[in-house]
Order: structure tokens, then C-alpha cells, then sequence
């Protein structure tokens, strides 16, 4: 048995069968059909270009953005961690300025030694030494040896925790050199020295050879103006008359005086190159030096009792205001010419 439909036609759609001979439906016409389009997709009227736009536009505010989060951070984060030591980096970490310190005041009393103090020297090295080491640091016990004048002079370091530290000092009329081996603990407890191995002396470098700068031209008339105008200068710059130094100091100076440590002797040279109204000019002086007792008698043999000579080069700052020449500052003389 066929079973009947169930579909039901809407009157309002065209060609309906239901519909015919209605003449209000008939009169109806379906829209003509779409004609289908050429060449595929055109892109929805340039829309390909907006959204790479878009894209373009939304990676620029990404990197703005982070950016701009970034480099503050940046900055703190710079600022927050502390400066390393250029020094402590060129020596492998090692604490260059302390381990040379602590070599140095070792063989301040390492160089220094006679029967007489050698218990005294041996409490003082125990500070500087390992436990286990021969407390006099090699020496046995007999003959005499004086050092002054120890400073620091060089370091060589192998790692964090080592390190060769070279001392100057003289002895004698000679200068010499002292190695010492020196060992960095860096630890939590104090970050401590000591001295790891036997000390070795060396004999230090020969002066070296200075060659001789070529007088510059003098103004000998200038020399001759200003020669008076010194020697009144530096007796009152020796003695500390204030009132009479300040005649021969530039309007708008204040120069200090050695308040009477000294006494002015003879200016001996002056030497005042060519130039204008204002003239760097070289001056050596003699000072005479204070006895070690001023009580003792004139005709003492004490060569400490009586007064010396001591022979010192400055170098001046004078300008010509009017017809004299005045002091306008003074320094020590620097590299000798001639």
C-alpha cells in the first residue's frame, strides 16, 4: 500500500501545483538566477590588503609594547647589580690591593733582623705565616739586615687564591726587590692572607736613562724684571708673613706660605721663556733648613746642630699687571730642562 506524502507545498512559492489558476500567484516571477563568477576569488574588493594591514599594524604594537616593558627593566636590573672591580677582574678575582698590603707589612719585618730581637722578630712573622713553618722564615739566627723605604711594586696572580706579590725597598745605598708568595683563603671566615712559600730577593731595575730637553728661548730682560720680585716672594712665602706675600701675589690670588718652616737662602736660577704678559717661568731656590737643636753652640761639630742647605725647583704662574710681575700660582717644577 502506497503511503501517501506528507510534504506540504507553500502557496507563496511559484510552480506550485496547489497554486494554479490563481492569477495573483501566477503573475509572479522567481528572480533570475545569479551568474556564476570568473577567475575565483578577487579578493572581497582589496580586503586581502586591510588585513595585512591589520597585521602589520598589531606586530608593530606587539614590539612597542614589549619594548617599552623591557627596557626598564633593563635599567634596574643594571643598576641593581654591583660594579665589578676592574682590578679584581685583571688578576683572576684575587684582591690585588690587599694581598700587596699584606706583603708589604710582612717584609716591613721580614727585612729587618739581628740576634738581639730575634724573638721579637719571630712573635711578628707569626702573624704572617702558615702553622707548621719555620717561625724566623729561613734565617738562622746570625748577622744583621736592615731594609727601609718597602712599598708595593708589582703583582702576579694565577688564580683567585694566588698570587706573587713583588716588594721594593732599599737597603744600603742599593735598592732591591722582594718576592712573596701569598695565599687568599676568600672565604666566609675573614677572607684572610698568608704567606705560602719562601720569600726570594732580587736586585731592582737600574735607573733609567733620561734624556735631556732642549732649553727653551729666554727672555733674559723678563728674568732680570722678575728676579727682585721672586726673592721678595719667597722670603715671605717661607717665613708666612701674609700681609707682605700677598704684595707679590696677583690681584684676585691667595697663595698658602711654609708659616716659618723654612728660611729663604738665594733664589739661584730663573729661567723665563719668551711670551706675553702671562708665563709659566722655572725658579730654583735654596732653603735653609732648621737645626736639630736650636740651643747647640755655633761652632758645634754636629753636623745635625747646624742649619743646611736644601736646593728646590718651582715652577710659577706670573703676569705682568702694570709695570711688575706678579705671582699668580705656584707648583713644584716637574722635569728638569737643559
Amino acid at each position: 500500500m502506497a503511503r501517501r506524502s506528507t510534504v506540504q507545498f507553500d502557496p507563496r512559492i511559484a510552480g506550485d501545483p496547489g497554486l494554479s489558476g490563481h492569477p495573483e500567484i501566477d503573475d509572479f516571477e522567481a528572480p533570475p538566477p545569479r551568474k556564476p563568477r570568473r577567475g575565483g576569488w578577487s579578493g572581497g574588493g582589496g580586503r586581502w590588503l586591510v588585513w595585512t594591514g591589520r597585521v602589520i599594524l598589531w606586530a608593530l604594537i606587539v614590539v612597542i609594547v614589549v619594548n617599552g616593558i623591557r627596557a626598564p627593566f633593563e635599567r634596574f636590573t643594571q643598576q641593581a647589580a654591583p660594579a665589578a672591580d676592574p682590578v679584581t677582574q685583571a688578576h683572576h678575582g684575587f684582591p690585588a690591593d690587599r694581598g700587596m698590603a699584606f706583603a708589604a707589612q710582612f717584609a716591613g719585618v721580614y727585612l729587618n733582623f739581628s740576634p738581639e730581637d730575634a724573638a721579637s722578630r719571630s712573635g711578628k712573622l707569626a702573624a704572617f705565616l702558615p702553622e707548621g713553618m719555620d717561625q724566623q722564615a729561613g734565617w738562622d739566627g746570625y748577622g744583621k739586615y736592615s731594609a727601609v723605604a718597602v712599598q708595593p711594586y708589582d703583582i702576579e696572580t694565577t688564580d683567585a687564591q694566588n698570587a706573587v706579590v713583588t716588594v721594593a725597598f732599599q737597603s744600603g745605598p742599593r735598592r732591591f726587590l722582594l718576592s712573596v708568595p701569598v695565599y687568599y683563603s676568600g672565604d666566609e671566615a675573614g677572607k684572610r692572607f698568608v704567606v705560602s712559600g719562601r720569600p726570594a730577593i732580587l736586585p731592582a731595575p737600574a735607573p733609567a736613562d733620561l734624556p735631556q730637553l732642549a732649553k727653551p728661548e729666554t727672555d733674559d730682560a723678563a728674568a732680570a724684571e722678575l728676579k727682585p720680585q721672586l726673592e721678595g716672594f719667597f722670603k715671605d712665602y717661607a717665613s708666612g708673613d701674609a700681609a707682605g706675600l700677598q704684595r707679590y701675589v696677583a690681584a684676585g690670588k691667595s697663595l698658602p706660605s711654609f708659616g716659618g718652616s723654612f728660611t729663604f737662602a738665594e733664589l739661584k736660577e730663573v729661567v723665563v721663556p719668551v711670551g706675553g704678559a702671562t708665563r709659566e717661568i722655572q725658579a730654583v731656590v735654596e732653603w735653609l733648613v732648621p737645626t736639630a737643636s736650636a740651643s747647640a753652640a755655633p761652632n758645634t761639630t754636629d753636623p745635625g746642630a747646624v742649619g743646611g742647605r736644601l736646593e728646590q725647583a718651582y715652577r710659577l704662574t706670573v703676569e705682568k699687571q702694570g709695570d711688575k710681575w706678579y705671582v699668580a700660582d705656584i707648583r713644584g717644577a716637574g722635569r728638569r730642562v737643559g
